[in-house]
């Protein structure tokens, strides 16, 4: 299966090495597309398997999947340049372009006389460089089976969820800008760590051992978070004393406003 990424930024260099690290598709038959030469550098580097390119058009003709990975302003310009060597029949066409909808690529997408092509966004994070993302799928004009072979793929990048295109802005705020939430409080609890007397390379291994070990009570017991919290937190106890202090500074409602204001 070839696969060409029209984009070589940090989200499709990302998908490119993660995909080539893993039994999803072979590095040489990944294909990377971008305008900046040093984009292209950064993904050879990191796998000189991948093919680099710096022309889109080339790069689309012998593909079967072409995933779109540029900026929101950049679609209908991108889609433009390549769509007239795109074959709608056989080819798959995937967005992971934040925000640009089904109707606005069909639009980009038109050409007279043709039905549009299979259509496919996704949102990932960036883990799926390390084969850790959370990616949510939607479909258009997809078959079970194409919808199935997408989410296998990228199910070797971490794991996936499809939904209705109405939620894609939900799935946005919660993992792929989540993910940068999630990096804020390790930064934040590392450096209560430091003010706690530990070195900063000790209290951030110490945080994410604890993430670690947290995820992995919740995968393992099937638990709701607010059980587990009952369990370490004895009455009268420090850590509900030290949680009560984190809810009266506004710790539940200021992840939510967060959440809300990303799905803008």
């Amino acid at each position: 299966m070839k696969i060409t990424i029209i984009g070589a930024g940090n989200m499709g260099g990302a998908i490119a090495c993660g995909l080539a690290k893993s039994s999803a598709a072979n590095a040489c038959e990944i294909t990377c597309s971008d305008r900046s030469k040093e984009a292209l550098e950064k993904v050879s580097r990191a796998n000189p398997s991948i093919r680099t390119v710096s022309d889109n058009k080339k790069a689309v003709q012998d593909a079967d999947i072409v995933l779109i990975a540029v900026k929101p302003w950049l679609t209908g310009e991108v889609v433009n340049e390549i769509k007239a060597g795109l074959d709608y029949r056989r080819q798959t066409v995937i967005s992971i372009v934040a925000g640009v909808t089904f109707a606005q690529l069909t639009h980009f997408l038109e050409k007279e006389g043709e039905e549009p092509p299979v259509l496919f966004r996704l949102i990932p994070n960036t883990a799926v460089s390390v084969q850790g993302s959370m990616t949510f799928i939607a479909a258009q004009g997809a078959s079970p089976q194409q919808t199935e072979a997408v989410a296998l793929m990228f199910n070797a990048l971490g794991a996936t969820l499809t939904v209705d295109e109405r939620l894609m802005g939900a799935g946005t705020a919660l993992a792929s800008c989540g993910i940068a939430y999630a990096f804020r409080y390790i930064r934040a609890a590392t450096e209560g760590g430091v003010e706690l007397g530990f070195y900063p390379e000790q209290a951030k291994d110490i945080v994410l051992q604890t993430l670690k070990g947290a995820v992995a009570l919740l995968e393992a017991n099937g638990s709701h978070p607010e059980a587990e919290i009952d369990r370490v937190s004895t009455p009268g106890g420090i850590t509900i004393r030290g949680l009560n202090e984190m809810e009266q500074a506004g710790f539940t409602s200021a992840v939510i406003r967060g959440l809300k204001a990303s799905c803008k």
